[in-house]
This record gives structure tokens, sequence and C-alpha cells, in this order.
């Protein structure tokens, strides 16, 4: 019933997380009807976005690239950050779940990808190399493993702490008050903050 274009624009928004069939088409029929600048503002910013935002070289969070390609995210660029303190998570959303808590007041880096056979994904599809040379680099004395507390987030972090165990560093854990199977991301910022407050040897 719905034109070809404005069909595949309600598949296209139907591919984003948490949104359904039915959102998206809502959407779509929105953009399409409405007497607005909401579309086109929408278009120009989507078409903006992978010109300006990067990734940063250090800790594969994003940034703005617009200074050039080898700009550094605001994290890796704040004087106030401890380097030897780093907080390994899997994704951005992981990072400015953590990062709202207020309790990190170290460095990240972002994984990207959690360890699971199950979908293809090994060990050597990590970037394990460049964790050990970023934690050679900063002199890194404190690694919290900050993975979900899934299935995969811990054989991550157990894969992490056997191939970095001779970087010199100290392995942590997130401590319990993260839902098990749940996202960083939705987590409330009280729950964050006293799991790392409250983190423990990986070893424990």
């Amino acid at each position: 019933m719905l034109p070809d274009k404005l069909r595949s624009l309600v598949y296209l928004l139907s591919r984003l997380p948490g949104v359904g069939e039915k959102t998206a088409q809502r959407f779509a029929l929105h953009f399409a009807s409405e007497r607005d600048e909401l579309a086109a503002q929408l278009g120009a910013a989507l078409t903006e976005l992978k010109q300006s935002i990067g990734i940063c070289p250090l800790c594969s969070n994003l940034t703005d690239r617009s200074a050039g390609e080898d700009t550094l995210c605001p994290i890796c660029r704040d004087p106030r950050r401890n380097p030897r303190v780093l907080c390994v998570v899997t994704r951005v959303q992981d990072l400015i779940a953590i990062e709202s808590s207020g309790a990190m007041r170290g460095r990240y880096f972002v994984l990207g990808r959690l360890l699971s056979p199950l979908d293809g994904v090994g060990p050597e599809d990590l970037p394990i190399s460049e964790l050990r040379q970023l934690i050679a680099d900063q002199n890194v004395e404190e690694l919290i493993l900050a993975t979900p507390p899934s299935v995969d987030g811990e054989a991550t972090a157990l894969l992490l702490a056997q191939e970095l165990r001779h970087s010199g560093a100290r392995f942590t854990r997130i401590a319990s008050g993260v839902p098990h199977g749940g996202d960083l991301e939705f987590a409330d910022r009280i729950t964050l903050g006293r799991a790392i407050d409250g983190r423990r040897g990986v070893e424990d």
C-alpha cells in the first residue's frame, strides 16, 4: 500500500535498535506528510555524520575529526584523567553509561565486540595487540574489565586477563549490581557507580 521509496525508508528505520516495523512506519509517514523541515534537517545531519565523526586512534571512542584524521576524543585529550587506570568496554554506549556515573576518572578502551564463537568472533578478531600497546605506552597500572556480565562478556574478560597477564597491570572486574545478561547502556547511574567503586580482582 505504500510507495516504493516509503517502503524502503520503513525498512531502513526498522533496522535501528529498538525500532519495530510499526514505529518505523509511523516515523516514515510523519516525514512524508508533515510540512516542516525535520526530514530535510535529519537527512542533512545523517549525511554530515559520516564526514564529521571519526574514531579516536587511541581508544576507539567516537571523536570529531573536523580538526584532522588523527584527532583524539575529549576523554583522551583531558589532562585531568589518570592515564594509568584504563577501563575496557565493549561499545561506545557502555563508555557513555559508565562516564555518566561519575565514578570513572581514568581513560577507556573500546573493544568494539565480544568474544563469541557462535557468531564467528574469535580472539584474533579482538584488538588485543592494540590494547597491549596502549597499556605499555601509558604505563597502565590497573585495567578495569567492564565487559557485560553475560557469558560472552565473562569469556572476553577472562581472555583479556590471560592474554595480557604479562603486561604488569593489575586486573579488576566491575562488581555485582549490574543485572546478569543486561547491557550497561540501560543500567542507572547509581548501579554503575557502585559497580565501578566495588570492582574486584579477576582471580577473586
